[in-house]
């Protein structure tokens, strides 16, 4: 299927954001394989698609209001080959370049999320009917096309198929979330902070994963929390306003959780008291408990549609 590729329903200042942002994409991109060899040398950006809030016009820019919401931008990348998706390998670089441009340097207004895929994959996925897929390809801006070649068409699946689909998801992460959060408990207890930490990151990241997948059955593979978080608030608005960030001590908080995936196992400089991981606990018990209602609801309006097949 054929993409959009106008612009014209966004602020020309954010019109000229997203070129500024394509062309870092492409710059760090041309870094990252200007040494390949044998059949990375072909390495492309074959599509940089914007999806989500920006691309519908339903975005919002109110860092003013009471819950100073703002609406990321959010990317996909199509490449030629599976292997240019490491994001490690391929992409960290992009990744910081954008991070830094939003919250030091200020050439960037809006924070910028991106994932990548291969062509084989986006297409592999709407071909099986996954709904995040499919969004994007409905409602999805094309910034860039390296040619007019299309999108596979969309297959959805049968209201069965997406009932299965969901509760399978569902039943594994939603156990998986709470054996993580229950682990921490049990480090906490033991004044294991480290330990506790990373068990509270694991199972914030398995809720929304476990949202992403009962919503959409797709999650990126990302450790990111932050950019989970982004994706899963874009979906419903009961999952925003879990993490309090009226000061910047609520905002540390949420960064040191984000932190604890890496740090809290590799650095011996990570430090995180009893206080702060008490704190922590109670935010992603709120969000399992958010999450499971709204896992919940999905699944019993998916009964209803296939029970009317």
């Amino acid at each position: 299927m054929k993409m959009r590729n106008d612009l014209n329903h966004l602020p020309i200042g954010k019109q000229r954001e997203l070129e500024r942002i394509v062309e870092a994409i492409f710059d760090e991109f041309r870094r990252a394989t200007e040494n390949a060899t044998g059949p990375r040398k072909g390495a492309r950006i074959l599509k940089i698609i914007l999806f989500g809030s920006h691309a519908r016009g339903d975005w919002v820019d109110a860092p003013l209001s009471a819950n100073q919401y703002k609406s990321d931008y959010d990317i996909l990348i199509i490449v030629s080959q599976k292997e240019l998706t490491d994001r490690a390998a391929y992409w960290a670089k992009a990744e910081e370049r954008l991070i830094r441009a939003y919250t030091i340097e200020k050439t960037l207004h809006t924070p910028v999320n991106f994932i990548v895929h291969s062509l084989h994959e986006v297409n592999d996925g709407l071909a099986h009917g996954r709904v995040f897929f499919m969004e994007v390809a409905k409602d999805g801006v094309a910034l860039y096309e390296v040619d007019d070649s299309e999108l596979a068409t969309p297959k959805p699946k049968t209201p069965a198929q997406a009932l299965t689909a969901a509760k399978e998801y569902f039943e594994e992460y939603m156990p998986a979330a709470e054996y993580s959060l229950e682990r921490s408990r049990s480090s906490l207890a033991d004044k294991q902070h480290k330990f506790a930490a990373f068990d509270l990151h694991q199972a914030t990241e398995r809720l929304y994963q476990g949202l992403l997948l009962t919503l959409t059955f797709y999650t990126p593979y990302n450790h990111n929390i932050a950019f989970l978080r982004s994706l899963a608030e874009g979906l419903d608005r009961r999952i925003y306003g879990i993490w309090p960030e009226d000061a910047h001590r609520e905002r540390a908080m949420f960064q040191k959780l984000k932190e604890a995936y890496t740090k809290a196992r590799y650095s011996k400089h990570y430090k995180i008291s009893e206080d702060e991981l008490t704190w922590l606990a109670g935010r992603v018990e709120e969000l399992a408990r958010v999450v499971h209602q709204v896992c919940t609801d999905k699944i019993a309006e998916l009964e209803k549609a296939a029970a009317q097949n």
